[in-house]
């Protein structure tokens, strides 16, 4: 691996993923699961949780890049628009930054939508699995 390496994950995000993360993580937000509340919102519309999106960045770096065996340490999120049901967003990640001696590495994050909107940005800091 190497400084501007990349990887990314997609997914269209459904109603069952929304319904299966409020039921798991105790988050009953009616921004989340309420149409009716959600409508008087400031979204409009019922939205995913951000941190349903922001585990796709999860998803990249224990599967893809670095990989199996990655030890998440840190993760600086900054979320900047919704993601509403129906949407396809895809996480990405590039290396920034390789630590050998500590076996650490800096990521850039970002989530986009299918519009290529970032919908949440930020960077990691992560174990890379040892050769």
């Amino acid at each position: 691996m190497k400084a501007g390496d990349k990887a990314s994950f997609s997914k269209t995000v459904t109603e069952t993923d929304v319904v299966l993360y409020a039921g798991i993580t105790g988050d009953f937000n009616p921004a989340h699961i309420n149409d009716v509340e959600a409508k008087k919102g400031v979204f409009g519309a019922r939205v995913a949780h951000g941190m349903l999106s922001a585990g796709f960045i999860s998803t990249v770096l224990g599967t893809i890049l670095p990989g199996p065996g990655t030890i998440y340490l840190g993760q600086e999120l900054r979320f900047t628009k919704p993601v509403f049901i129906g949407d396809t967003v895809t996480a990405s990640v590039t290396v920034l930054e390789i630590n050998s001696e500590k076996n650490r590495m800096k990521l850039e994050t970002i989530v986009t939508n299918q519009n290529g909107e970032a919908v949440i940005t930020g960077t990691a800091t992560v174990m890379p699995p040892e050769a």
